[in-house]
């Protein structure tokens, strides 16, 4: 009865767990083929990478600051409305009022109360201010900076989406290596126990065979996690979520350059480095700046103009006016000007020696960018060759074993040269593709080599 109840409960629930394991299917999100193109595109977009948001908010902030600055130089309107009720003690203005000979009568030194009501538009405008012209002139030249900056953003983060994007190629490849090795493994262990089976082998051979596999899945293992662990860090520079699974399209692979000619390479990144055109833009502004700390001794004129109606009440209220100029000249601050113009002097100063080491420091990355790109291009060339050798070492040594020539001695130490060399391989290609990426990173051109 009760295997009669369990088979009728398997067949009720099934089509519910089917059921549950169509909606996983439906529910669980489509794998994105991405290619490294794609995944910069993505990063790069406003709602990618976090260092793209923060400097597209950098670049508002920067053209907030400009119109401040710019507030200066405008007419500043008000209006208000202002009643009171008061009262008045004339004593207390000094106000004092002789004895009249009248009896019953005093002058009265308390007035009111009385209501004043106000009504007023006024206009302040700076006429000539040198000083807040200089000012609003730097901070256009800031907003420059900034989207500068912001493009330096872009290629910084394309930049670290390639590396990301190269490290996963990199685990990918090693776990299709992993695989090959395993697969060789196998075939070498059934080669030891048919070696055996016909008399011409020995149990330590099946032995060293299995050791040498149970090494081999290990480091499949190890493969498969680093994999996982580069696809997640991929996800996380590119700012999509981290449950997205994703597949890289492009294979790690050897894409030969054309010579590169270092003053040519470092004339360019003169040319495109956003970094190098966000600090002259910067010096530029400190230069502004003191520049208007100077300008603050000159004097400066502004008018003046005010409108409105005044009385006790709306009904009895009259119009009245005021229009002049002002003209403010600067004598003496207590050191305040002179000291705000030798600290804008000193940031001036400060602006042009960080100017100089970054053009110090471009050349820096330029050169040994094109060097590690030729000893990766040599390392690639070597590693081929490695493998090639590698590979014809294994081949003979299988051949030699099934001949009964040598034992699997030999086999196994063929092997573990053959997995050298197919990492060497690895690593050779991921030095030269990396050498690539320092290289437009150093010139400026990171964005254009990968479109």
């Amino acid at each position: 009865m009760r295997s009669v109840r369990s088979v009728l409960f398997v067949l009720v629930s099934a089509p519910l767990w089917a059921q549950d394991g169509n909606q996983q299917l439906l529910t669980r999100p489509p794998v994105l083929q991405l290619t490294l193109k794609q995944a910069v595109q993505i990063a790069l977009a406003p709602e990618g990478n976090t260092r793209v948001k923060l400097a597209e908010e950098d670049l508002k902030q920067a053209g907030s600051r400009s119109a401040e600055s710019r507030a200066a130089l405008l007419p500043d309107f008000e209006g208000y409305l202002q009643y009171q009720n008061e009262t008045a003690n004339l004593e207390a203005f000094g106000f004092h009022f002789p004895k009249v000979p009248i009896p019953g009568f005093v002058i009265p030194t308390f007035v009111g109360p009385f209501s004043v009501l106000d009504v007023r538009a006024t206009v302040n405008q700076s006429v000539f201010d040198f000083s807040a012209i200089r000012r609003y002139q730097a901070s256009k030249v800031a907003i420059e900076a900034t989207k500068a900056d912001s493009e330096g953003t872009h290629d910084q983060v394309t930049d670290q989406v390639a590396r990301a994007y190269l490290a996963g190629l990199r685990a990918q490849a090693s776990l299709e290596t992993e695989r090959a090795n395993v697969e060789l493994s196998e075939s070498l262990l059934r080669l030891a126990q048919q070696q055996k089976a016909a008399g011409t082998g020995t149990g330590i051979e099946i032995t060293r065979a299995e050791v040498q596999l149970a090494n081999d899945r290990q480091a499949l293992l190890v493969a498969e996690n680093d994999v996982d662990k580069t696809r997640l860090q991929l996800l996380k520079v590119i700012g999509l979520k981290l449950d997205n699974p994703i597949e890289l399209v492009d294979r790690l692979s050897y894409i030969p350059m054309d010579s590169v000619d270092a003053a040519e390479a470092l004339a360019t990144a003169n040319q495109h480095r956003a970094e190098l055109r966000a600090q002259q833009r910067r010096q530029e502004g400190a230069r502004l700046n003191f520049s208007a700390t100077k300008l603050e001794r000159l004097p400066s004129v502004s008018a003046f103009a005010n409108y409105g109606d005044i009385g006790s009440s709306v009904s009895n209220a009259l119009p009245t006016r005021s229009v002049g100029a002002s003209l403010k000249i600067p004598i003496f601050d207590g050191g305040r000007r002179d000291a705000r113009r030798a600290e804008s002097a000193s940031q001036f100063r400060q602006e042009e020696i960080r100017t100089a080491d970054l053009r110090d420091q471009i050349e820096l990355d330029v050169r040994v960018a094109i060097d590690s790109l030729h000893s990766a291009d040599a390392q690639v060339k070597a590693a081929e060759d490695g493998l090639t050798l590698a590979q014809q070492e294994v081949a003979q040594a299988e051949r030699r074993y099934k001949a009964g020539v040598t034992n699997s001695v030999e086999v196994t130490d063929a092997q573990t040269r053959l997995a050298r060399a197919r990492d060497n391989r690895i690593n050779a290609l991921y030095n030269y593709n990396l050498a690539r990426i320092d290289l437009g990173a150093a010139t400026g051109t990171i964005q254009s080599m990968i479109q």
